[in-house]
């Protein structure tokens, strides 16, 4: 960890004590590789015709793999079955991506030195089997309690539906929640669900 990282560490570990459970993204904030998704997206639109814009990864961040399929949909005018669209992403960023995936170490930290005291969750839109490997792949892999990923609600981030499944599983009020993410859509989630949150990027 660097002087710079070791500076967030400890902004984010001064949160910490006011809370009872602490509620992880993955992709851009337990995991730096948010730049191999978005390869990953660019590679399967490309195979179906679409220049993408990578940007748009970033305005969707958190959402489930389907969601997106379908706002690509939308915006560039390709129909696109959102199941195998999600699919053939996860494969392109399995195959050629995955085992190149770092953690973000300031934030690894904080779990792994709260793991005993709090109860420890992972929200993601992420598909559980792709998670299941970066969570190996960074080395946190049994270091949580509760994993909601997509397909476990109805709606995703930005709705609150999956915090307050993970609050409901580990049994904390949402109130005694803090939620770690890296986008807009996740923060809208954490609180609506009334929970509350830090934008690691941004400290």
């Amino acid at each position: 960890m660097t002087p710079f990282e070791f500076q967030k560490y400890q902004k984010l570990n001064s949160l910490v004590p006011s809370f009872k459970a602490l509620l992880f993204d993955v992709d851009g904030t337990l995991a730096d590789n948010i730049h191999a998704h978005k390869a990953a997206y660019v590679a399967v639109s490309k195979e179906y015709g679409i220049v993408l814009d990578p940007d748009l990864i970033d305005e969707t961040a958190g959402w489930p793999t389907v969601a997106v399929a379908d706002e690509i949909s939308v915006r560039y005018g390709v129909p696109l079955n959102r199941e195998e669209f999600a699919k053939r992403k996860s494969t392109i960023f399995i195959e050629q991506f995955i085992a190149e995936t770092q953690p973000i170490h300031y934030v690894k930290q904080i779990l792994l030195d709260h793991q005993h005291s709090h109860k420890i969750g992972i929200v993601s839109g992420g598909s559980r089997s792709t998670l299941n490997i970066t969570l190996q792949v960074i080395g946190v892999q049994d270091c949580y309690e509760t994993l909601v990923c997509a397909g476990d609600t109805p709606e995703g981030k930005p709705s609150p539906q999956p915090f307050l499944l993970a609050a409901d599983m580990l049994q904390i009020h949402p109130k005694d929640c803090l939620v770690f993410e890296d986008g807009d859509p996740g923060v809208q989630g954490a609180i609506s669900a009334g929970m509350s949150w830090v934008r690691i990027d941004q400290i």
